[in-house]
């Protein structure tokens, strides 16, 4: 066994990247701090051809050296947009036709191994602050809200490997599907 070059992994360039079909999936960012977050979950949502990332409040914006050095050029792939608001970004995604999908403990959640992605639906997945998470007036909008099950003694993962967990099981769940 052996480690496959950059060669081998035939991985798509920028602009194959952006004319490939996307998955169903938008990215919203509720006022995350941390810039290598930021960056890490551009490069994830490069990873899964999500269709946008949006940075909502406090979220940094690309261009920035913090975000560049965890994004390792997904900010280039991927599409962002910056809204100063959540939860006027989240009603704007769901005019355009987006369910609103908070990634969130509450009281009405749904495990996420539990959670059902319908064929022909669109999904804006919030993901929120490091310790405040999604705000309270996004999670109350939602259509749905999404819980990791967790089994340690921690309350909650960082930001990035949420949206690294949940993108992986949705964005499978829709390849497999095809």
């Amino acid at each position: 066994m052996r480690k496959l070059t950059n060669d081998e992994l035939n991985r798509k360039s920028v602009n194959e990247f952006r004319s490939s079909s996307k998955s169903p999936f938008i990215v919203v960012l509720d006022n995350v701090r941390s810039l290598n977050n930021v960056g890490s979950i551009f490069r994830t949502a490069d990873a899964f051809i999500v269709e946008a990332v949006w940075l909502c409040g406090i979220t940094a914006t690309p261009p920035h050296r913090e975000i560049h050095k965890t994004a390792l050029g997904a900010t280039e792939s991927v599409e962002w947009q910056y809204r100063e608001n959540t939860a006027a970004a989240a009603g704007e995604l769901r005019e355009r036709g987006y369910r609103i999908i908070s990634v969130e403990q509450a009281d009405e959640a749904v495990p996420l191994d539990a959670f059902e992605v319908k064929e022909g639906e669109k999904y804006a997945l919030v993901f929120g602050h490091e310790i405040r998470g999604v705000s309270e007036e996004v999670v109350k909008m939602s259509d749905s809200c999404i819980e990791i099950p967790q089994f340690g003694t921690k309350h909650s993962f960082n930001v990035a490997v949420s949206a690294g967990i949940v993108l992986w099981e949705l964005a499978g769940r829709v390849s497999r599907s095809k």
